[in-house]
């Protein structure tokens, strides 16, 4: 399926899950190798970079919330660009091109004459898609801090597996952005080299990296934030554990003597106080009720049960 929009200076082609055919026709209009041509038919698992006279390719995968288990994913993009044109090609529905295409409509629409030649295209739709996945950060960002609240509130037998989920979407945001990084320093020498823009693309080049970075470091500074967090509820469970078997403990001191005073009463030898009483049944279970009482209280005091 193709989608085209001209705009004043140059022109975007978005192509989703494009037939052979349509490839033929594209590459055929903006005279696209072979080479490059035969890359675009099926998506790329790893990162690309190819170039030739009239063009250049990048390949690259940017995380994304998956739709199937929540967790995040990876999107492929293949980014084709020319003196005057910007291809894209996508093999699913990527949310963030959807949105960018709504923004450039409107923008249009508003001021129709407004100058978007390709490079500035170029600059925009990576800016956006680096601002999508900062959405996304900040997104996860908020369920760590509610689960942060629940473990706080004694729910942090509950909230092992979400932090756990939330470290991994951000190790594998992480590595896909460290996935980026050589590739798209790579590409961007190579627009430099063709010559395909005028001297104000180094700016625009620049921009994209420091956009790159600074999702990357972002990325970076919260998952800390959940190994932090991760270790903080491996603490609470264990201090839970430990205040479990403490009281453990000390319900075995309280029925140790208990069970010594019923022993002595039952070996009945002569000497014994109250054991020839009508009432020593009485009078045993007083005292043991007396002593349970006395450490019971001894250890309420010392706040050590409750």
């Amino acid at each position: 399926m193709i989608f085209r929009y001209e705009y004043h200076g140059g022109v975007w082609v978005d192509l989703e899950q494009p037939s052979e055919e349509e490839m033929q026709q594209i590459a055929s209009e903006f005279s696209i190798s072979g080479r490059i041509e035969k890359e675009l038919l099926s998506p790329t698992p790893v990162p690309l970079v190819a170039a030739d006279a009239g063009a250049a390719l990048l390949v690259l995968h940017f995380p994304a919330h998956g739709a199937e288990n929540g967790e995040t994913g990876n999107q492929e993009i293949d980014v084709i660009v020319g003196k005057h044109f910007i291809l894209t090609v996508r093999y699913e529905v990527i949310a963030p091109l959807y949105h960018l295409k709504k923004l450039l409509e409107t923008q249009k629409l508003v001021a129709p004459h407004t100058l978007l030649t390709a490079d500035v295209l170029f600059e925009i739709l990576f800016v956006h898609l680096y601002t999508s996945v900062r959405d996304h950060i900040n997104h996860v960002v908020d369920h760590l801090a509610h689960v942060e609240r629940d473990m706080f509130d004694g729910a942090e037998r509950t909230t092992v597996r979400s932090i756990s989920s939330i470290s991994r979407e951000f190790l594998h945001m992480e590595a896909a952005l460290a996935n980026q990084e050589e590739p798209l320093d790579r590409f961007l020498n190579v627009l430099g080299q063709h010559e395909f823009f005028n001297a104000a693309f180094a700016e625009r080049a620049e921009h994209i990296l420091a956009e790159r970075t600074q999702v990357a470091r972002l990325i970076e500074t919260h998952r800390a934030v959940a190994s932090e967090l991760r270790e903080t509820n491996i603490a609470l469970l264990e201090a839970g554990q430990n205040e479990i078997m403490k009281k453990l403990t000390i319900v075995n001191f309280i029925f140790l003597p208990l069970g010594l005073i019923s022993w002595i009463f039952a070996m009945r030898t002569e000497g014994i106080p109250f054991i020839s009483s009508p009432n020593a049944f009485w009078i045993v279970l007083a005292i043991m009720f007396g002593v349970a009482m006395l450490l019971t209280l001894f250890f309420i005091k010392k706040r050590w049960l409750f």
